[in-house]
């Protein structure tokens, strides 16, 4: 069991399955019904078992039969079970029914709840490990309005009924932390894992509302996901909000680019048109089915050692603002980049870097953590269909222009290095801007932060006017509630 995932408790502080259930159950306010379907109803379960649950449950179902869910819910549009619009119809469906069969004037202390799920287990051949999505709508006060958590979940472990009883724990923790922890939605997050462990069950999305959670940001609980180990990896698309990496990357053709973006620059934006337009141009690329995404690790979020958040919330509006998606990850070898999309796709892949991130990935000091060295990263990372697309720099000592022809690896990787350049996977932007390529985030940054002029010139248009309204980077020390922020940028596009 991972005791870091449970944040600032003990395993033995943390109250057993049954305790939570009960306390639930012997809860004379809390009042509402079950729906689980595609996994039987394992959450439900936990509450029957507990005992006290006759005064808790007014109903648990499971509308097993496809079409028997369609005659219930109405049928989705792409035909599909395991989906968030399923979900929503199922939670308004339910509640809609307690209000209609549970009348106020009688029941005048209740507070309604509806937990649903639409999950699919690992399948008789073992070749889809299943997935789902959990949620629960509830009130916290009787003549209160109704708060959401939806979260997506992706099963790891191997066998149909150990999954079922990892989602009857996971939604218990989240009926129980709902109604418990919902002042502290960070500390929710973390105790969805008790009783549970990183390797059964991943949560890669998870979205709050409602009025008791109108001040949380919902990429900052996403954050949390990565930063606790719940995830790899979790993407935000170009308005903003939370986005299932399985809904974009899905079959897709993709384009990533890694870097700080702290804050985007001029540089950044031509590498990035200048490959696209490149990547597009491929065989087999089609725009139509191509995506793009901007990544930033977490280790480049660190600041002395920890997350700093408003600096995230800052580097995601400015790219969402310029119509980007992003993906925050805790991956720090480019390889791993790639077998994470290798999970969605099968089509071809780009990755978009300047001269020294190539440099750096012939290091042989960033996999002596790895088995097979560099050469199980490598084989991992130029198997699949991928290209490096790479963008010249400026030799600041000798001022010659450096490409994939004259960088210099280190000696031991330049057979290795050539191998892999002369067989078209890396090759060069050659479309280049010199008048841009002397510009660095970081020299923008520290520009910022000093208050020295011209930094507007290094970044895209419109973002220094988002960095000085917004007081973003340090441009002033009372930077506005990052809400404000979101709202602004997506009116701004």
């Amino acid at each position: 069991m991972d005791i870091s995932i449970k944040g600032d408790r003990e395993f033995d502080d943390i109250p057993s399955i049954k305790s939570k259930a009960l306390r639930i159950n012997l809860n004379q306010n809390i009042y509402g019904s079950f729906a689980e379907i595609g996994a039987g109803q394992e959450t439900c379960r936990q509450f029957f078992r507990a005992g006290g649950a006759s005064g808790t449950i007014a109903k648990a179902m499971s509308a097993y039969d496809k079409a028997f869910s369609d005659a219930i819910y109405g049928a989705e549009d792409d035909g599909r079970y395991v989906t968030e619009s399923r979900l929503r119809k199922m939670l308004s469906h339910e509640m809609d029914l307690m209000e209609q069969r549970i009348t106020r004037d009688k029941n005048p202390d209740k507070i309604f709840f509806t937990y649903a799920n639409t999950v699919a287990t690992i399948d008789f051949a073992k070749q889809f490990k299943g997935h789902g999505w959990v949620g629960i709508k509830y009130q916290i006060e009787p003549t209160g309005g109704y708060n959401e958590i939806l979260l997506h979940v992706r099963f790891k472990e191997t066998d149909a009924r150990l999954q079922q009883e990892t989602l009857g724990t996971l939604g218990t923790n989240l009926v129980y932390g709902a109604f418990y922890h919902y002042h502290q939605p960070k500390k929710l997050l973390r105790y969805l894992y008790d009783h549970l462990d990183k390797d059964q069950v991943e949560i890669d999305t998870i979205n709050f509302s409602g009025p008791v959670f109108k001040n949380v940001d919902n990429r900052l609980m996403s954050l949390q996901l990565v930063k606790n180990g719940m995830t790899d990896a979790v993407v935000f698309g170009p308005d903003g909000t939370n986005v299932l990496p399985a809904r974009i990357f899905y079959k897709k053709n993709i384009l990533a680019l890694r870097g700080s973006f702290r804050p985007v620059t001029k540089v950044n934006m031509a590498m990035y048109e200048k490959s696209y337009k490149m990547f597009v141009n491929e065989k087999k690329v089609e725009a139509d089915n191509t995506v793009t995404v901007f990544e930033i690790t977490l280790s480049n979020l660190r600041a002395e050692g920890e997350i700093d958040e408003q600096d995230f919330i800052d580097r995601a509006d400015l790219l969402c603002a310029l119509g980007h998606s992003v993906m925050i990850s805790n991956f720090k070898e480019y390889f791993k980049v790639v077998e994470y999309f290798s999970n969605y796709t099968k089509a071809r892949m780009g990755l978009a870097m300047g001269v020294n991130n190539l440099v750096d990935i012939f290091d042989e000091k960033y996999y002596r953590h790895i088995s097979g060295g560099i050469l199980e990263a490598f084989g991992k990372l130029f198997f699949k269909d991928l290209k490096v697309y790479l963008y010249p720099m400026f030799d600041p000592e000798t001022g010659d222009l450096v490409t994939s022809e004259n960088l210099k690896v280190y000696p031991r990787m330049k057979e290795l290095y050539k191998f892999f350049k002369y067989n078209g996977k890396v090759v060069d932007i050659k479309d280049y801007d010199e008048s841009i390529m002397n510009i660095f985030s970081r020299e923008a940054l520290n520009m910022i932060d000093k208050g020295e002029p011209g930094w507007e010139k290094m970044l895209p248009e419109g973002t220094a006017d988002l960095i000085k309204d917004y007081r973003l980077f340090g441009y002033t020390r009372k930077p506005l509630k990052p809400l404000a922020i979101k709202r602004r940028i997506v009116s701004k596009k």
